[in-house]
């Protein structure tokens, strides 16, 4: 069966789980700078995406923070010529085409020689921004992109990144939405890109903020609706990671793959600043989420058992996630866990006729939802405590 979903193996760690889970994947992205450290004995199966990070040069705070987590990454975009002045916002809003086309060429030059069997290579692009400061130089990064390809006759495909780093001035407003649309459209056309990778970096849909279901959810759904719009038909069309958006972004046939995570990174973060190391967590299965893996966690499920019939269909679900609960102590385990319920997930998805998929989306949350409300009881986490909360707002978002 073929597959849509394209996992974002964030680091060689997670090369493993996408061969052993993943395997039939469309794709999977990887990073330049995990195969300039891991080597390429072992990457993934399936077919190659390779990222070479350059949206961390939003701006020169890569080169001028003393932030730990911009240590190695600053080490990394530096073999990159020009790459300081890719950074820096005033040559942004005025490039000099020579020394664009100088990184540019670096870039490009040290992806392929780095995977020489890519089937896919990102064009380079700096994140969007509220007031369209990146929209001079990332046409100009797609233009030679594509005098790039042309010159080296390469067969790779393109994929053109737009990435958001801010909420507002970006997609929650139609006239921005137009503008963003536009660029992207300009920067598509200009790079000969074969599709188009949609993400908003600043984007937790686990978060269950209250104006998820009503505004920002609809608002990321009609972007990408009106640039599928405009992309010509078969254009490859990612979006993600996310939790839940991007499948129901897939679902509703907005986009033709769904990015997820591998366990973990249910999220996109702007190369350059990695996040702190998140505490372990589990999927809910039932519940169509995550929660921290904590002693108050195990506590709950003992409780929560207790509230339920033995014949009701979720009580195994949670009775085997509790019994199992201490082996998840460890995040290795704990990721394994969430992958598989993840891989299930969206195995059965896959498994329902197209014209189906959306239906059977919303049947999943719903189902998760209506649970939720009469479990009632707040689940002890750092992340949302309503059990009901995320599916409701994923939930309403399908059809």
């Amino acid at each position: 069966m073929a597959h849509h979903y394209i996992p974002f193996a964030n680091s060689e760690k997670d090369w493993p789980l996408v061969n052993s889970l993943y395997p039939q994947a469309a794709g999977c992205r990887i990073t330049l700078q995990s195969v300039k450290k891991a080597g390429t004995q072992k990457l993934p199966s399936p077919k190659l995406w390779l990222d070479a990070e350059v949206d961390g040069l939003r701006s020169l705070e890569v080169f001028t923070s003393e932030d730990d987590s911009y240590r190695a990454y600053r080490q990394y975009v530096l073999q990159f010529e020009n790459s300081r002045k890719i950074a820096d916002p005033q040559f942004q809003a005025d490039p000099d085409r020579n020394d664009v086309a100088g990184f540019v060429n670096a870039v490009l030059k040290a992806a392929v020689d780095a995977v020489p069997n890519l089937a896919w290579l990102s064009v380079p692009q700096l994140p969007y921004t509220a007031d369209l400061g990146t929209k001079r130089i990332n046409k100009m990064l797609a233009e030679l992109t594509s005098e790039w390809k042309s010159a080296k006759r390469r067969p790779v495909q393109l994929i053109l990144p737009v990435i958001f780093d801010k909420q507002r001035g970006q997609t929650d407003k139609k006239a921005d939405r137009d503008k963003r649309v536009r660029q992207a459209v300009n920067c598509f056309e200009a790079s000969g890109a074969d599709g188009v990778w949609i993400v908003d970096s600043t984007l937790d849909d686990q978060e269950g903020i209250g104006g998820f279901e009503n505004e920002r959810f609809p608002r990321l759904i009609e972007f990408h609706e009106q640039l599928t719009a405009k992309l010509p038909p078969g254009t490859k069309t990612v979006a993600g990671p996310y939790w839940g958006l991007n499948l129901v972004l897939w679902a509703r046939g907005a986009v033709r793959c769904p990015a997820v995570g591998v366990g973990r990174s249910y999220r996109y973060y702007v190369a350059g600043r990695q996040p702190k190391s998140a505490k372990s967590r589990v999927a809910l299965a039932p519940l169509k989420r995550l929660a921290v893996c904590s002693p108050e966690l195990k506590t709950w499920l003992h409780q929560t058992l207790g509230d339920l019939r033995r014949n009701d269909p979720v009580y195994d679900d949670f009775a085997t996630l509790l019994k199992k609960f201490d082996v998840f102590q460890t995040k290795d385990r704990a990721r394994l866990q969430v992958a598989e319920f993840y891989r299930d997930w969206l195995n059965k998805l896959e498994s329902v006729p197209p014209s189906s998929t959306a239906l059977t989306l919303y049947q999943d949350f719903s189902s998760a939802f209506v649970l939720g409300k009469k479990l009632k009881r707040p689940i002890p986490s750092e992340d949302v405590k309503d059990p009901a909360r995320i599916a409701k707002q994923l939930m309403v978002n399908c059809l």
